[in-house]
């Protein structure tokens, strides 16, 4: 996911982004544990997508309280 659409999504798509993005990360982890993940490179993709929501989340919380 790219910044600059994480950007243009709603505090309720940001959530529902985040968890998902959560929901899958355990699902892939599953599957690495048993050995049916071909490509590992995924969970850090999706870690980088849940810092780079939950980096948006604290700019928009920061810009709220000024």
């Amino acid at each position: 996911m790219k910044p600059a659409d994480i950007r243009k999504m709603t505090a309720e798509e940001l959530d529902k982004a985040e968890a998902d993005a959560r929901k899958e990360i355990f699902n892939l982890r599953r599957k690495a544990l048993t050995g049916q993940l071909e490509k590992p490179s995924q969970i850090r993709l999706l870690r980088k997508d849940i810092a780079r929501i939950e980096t948006e989340k604290t700019a928009r919380a920061q810009k709220a309280d000024k």
